[in-house]
């Protein structure tokens, strides 16, 4: 089982660079784990990208659709008060935002509060760098990941 950040979420419901790569990690990986507010951030980033024109609002309904059905076979870390402590700690060691911090701090408690050995799938350069530095193993290889 991983843990899943938002920014690996994303490209199984859209075309992107990485797609392939993370259809490959979540074939591979049957009991996904994600943080509570993961719906919030992706429903967000869809949204975004239909503003932006790179998705036409027929696909951001489809892709919508495609995560309700993978947010019911995932397991969600909805532990906010332990989440919070965790986010609180990081923040004061990693430059991180607050959404970023947050995801951190579920994958801790998912982790059991030792991080050595649990991979997290992560496609966000900051956040990675963050985590592995907390002991997580990160996936995919450091080359499909983007700074924001």
């Amino acid at each position: 089982m991983r843990f899943w950040d938002s920014s690996a979420v994303l490209p199984l419901l859209v075309g992107q660079a990485t797609t392939r790569k993370v259809r490959e990690l979540f074939a591979d990986d049957p009991h996904t784990c994600v943080w509570t507010l993961t719906d919030v951030e992706v429903r967000s980033a869809l949204i975004r990208l239909e503003r932006a024109g790179d998705l036409t609002p027929s696909r951001r309904l489809a892709a919508e659709e495609h995560f309700a059905h993978l947010w019911k076979r995932t397991r969600v870390v909805e532990s906010i008060e332990a989440v919070k402590t965790q986010a609180r700690r990081i923040l004061g060691l990693h430059p991180l935002r607050t959404a970023d911090a947050l995801q951190l701090g579920a994958a801790f408690v998912f982790a059991g509060h030792d991080p050595l050995g649990t991979e997290l799938v992560c496609l966000d350069l900051h956040l990675a760098d963050a985590a592995r530095l907390e002991g997580f193993r990160i996936l995919p290889d450091q080359e499909t990941r983007s700074p924001r």
